[in-house]
């Protein structure tokens, strides 16, 4: 399991919390606004919008919110034009990060992210020295309780499922980001539910970390995600399960 999987994991443990439930459905929001404005409003013309209605469904956002975010992108409802963007960095340890942002202003993001960046340890990097170290992928999150391997294997192979990877309390499904659609409506149609679904940037190889590089980089991970532009954050590390639970917490 990558440590971008791991954290996830616990992210979603610790997302009980009305502020954290908030922040998530901010994001989700986030990434309906884009791929309606980019593809549309009809999902089933828009592949990227139907798979960010299912994962915000996933985490019981509720439909009003779902609804408006769909129009602001088409353009129906009034509001702030939202760009993509993506930094590269390096963090404690060596290890090779992608910040995924949406902001309505860079010239204000930029400098806030390095910022985050160095006060944590970490250096921006010039664009394309990181970007190679990972391939983009589909991921389905899967929590154990909900199905067995057998049973999501059986739903996903003819979807165009690549690998099913089993840790901890989930089950992590890779598929092309194109059959990302095509694999959770599988899913959906045997009736197994998934935590999460998204284009995920998967690292090739990882940088175990720890003692103070696995601690400076855990705080490194919260501060950035703690930013309201930061949509996700990608890197090549491993920290075993029990060591970053013990950080997140402390």
């Amino acid at each position: 399991m990558s440590g971008h999987s791991k954290w996830s994991t616990i992210k979603r443990k610790k997302a009980k919390e009305d502020q954290k439930r908030g922040k998530a459905f901010s994001r989700l929001a986030r990434e309906i606004i884009v791929a309606a404005r980019q593809g549309g409003g009809d999902p089933s013309a828009n592949t990227r919008l139907r798979v960010a209605i299912q994962a915000a469904k996933a985490a019981n956002m509720p439909a009003d919110n779902i609804a408006r975010a769909i129009k602001r992108g088409t353009g129906e409802v009034e509001g702030a034009q939202l760009e993509e963007v993506t930094y590269e960095a390096y963090g404690p340890g060596g290890v090779a990060m992608c910040v995924e942002v949406m902001t309505d202003n860079k010239n204000r993001t930029t400098p806030e992210v390095r910022h985050i960046l160095d006060r944590h340890g970490g250096s921006m990097a010039e664009a394309g020295s990181v970007t190679w170290m990972f391939d983009r992928k589909g991921m389905i999150i899967v929590d154990k309780d909900r199905a067995t391997e057998e049973q999501i294997m059986e739903a996903v192979l003819d979807a165009g499922a690549e690998d099913i990877r089993e840790s901890d309390d989930v089950f992590e499904v890779y598929c092309p980001p194109g059959r990302l659609a095509d694999v959770t409506d599988a899913l959906g149609a045997a009736g197994v539910e998934f935590a999460s679904a998204e284009v995920s940037l998967v690292p090739k190889t990882v940088i175990p970390l720890q003692g103070k590089n696995a601690a400076k980089f855990v705080k490194l991970l919260e501060a950035l995600e703690d930013h309201d532009d930061v949509q996700t954050v990608y890197a090549n590390f491993d920290i075993p399960t029990s060591v970053m639970e013990e950080l997140a917490a402390a």
